[in-house]
């Protein structure tokens, strides 16, 4: 079973890495960020399954980052913990009512964090989308994100992942390197446009194997579209 991934948002070095080691210790894979910015980044290159996120950081406040990742579609869905030494009701409201799925006040133990860790997990593992996408024998699993021909799964990262995902599900369409940009890393997210370009490549590279390649077409002046039409 894969281990689930934790992103933990928090501008002190030590709580961060004590938190870290905690939960890496109880079998999550773990990722840390001092600020939202490389907050933006980690989640953009690597979608996390929960994010952890004090509320004071130094580049914009942990209640805005949550408001910011509930509005966007493609994070609205992954959950959020606050941990946060304000303790005071209308704090907690503010927090909830921002969008965490959970608020924890510090000082806290580890087992109560790992507790409402498991537990708000539980709750988003209730929800899963288990649609399933295909197109000529390539299918897409959006339940358990694995992307499979055959019996055979297609080794994808994170990011081709999220782009395979977007184009079959809108599928014949033809979007321009800005609007990929804004649909599968966040309008929010600063990325450059050839990196579109990268990813795109990568994606090919993986769908090669199976000769699905000739489904991510590029429209000279446009863009980019899925299809399985002939270009």
């Amino acid at each position: 079973m894969t281990a689930k991934q934790i992103l933990i948002v928090e501008d002190e070095r030590p709580i961060r890495e004590m938190n870290a080691f905690g939960l890496r210790r109880s079998g999550f894979e773990v990722r840390e960020a001092a600020d939202v910015t490389s907050a933006r980044a980690s989640i953009a290159d690597r979608r996390p399954d929960l994010v952890l996120v004090d509320w004071m950081l130094p580049d914009m406040s942990g209640l805005e980052l949550t408001r910011a990742l509930k509005r966007d579609k493609d994070t609205q869905d992954m959950p959020i913990i606050m941990l946060t030494a304000r303790a005071e009701e209308q704090d907690k409201v503010m927090g909830l009512d921002g969008g965490a799925d959970d608020y924890v006040t510090k000082p806290f133990s580890p087992r109560e964090l790992l507790a409402r860790i498991n537990a708000v997990l539980r709750r988003a593992g209730n929800g899963i989308n288990d649609d399933v996408v295909e197109a000529e024998g390539l299918v897409l699993d959006i339940g358990s994100q694995r992307v499979t021909v055959g019996d055979r799964t297609v080794p994808l990262g994170p990011t081709e992942y999220r782009l395979l995902s977007f184009f079959m599900t809108h599928a014949e369409r033809v979007y321009s390197r800005a609007q990929l940009l804004d649909r599968v890393w966040g309008g929010n997210v600063y990325v450059e446009e050839r990196t579109v370009d990268v990813h795109i490549r990568r994606l090919r590279k993986a769908l090669e194997p199976y000769d699905y390649d000739r489904f991510i077409q590029t429209v000279r002046g446009s863009g980019y579209r899925f299809s399985t039409r002939a270009d």
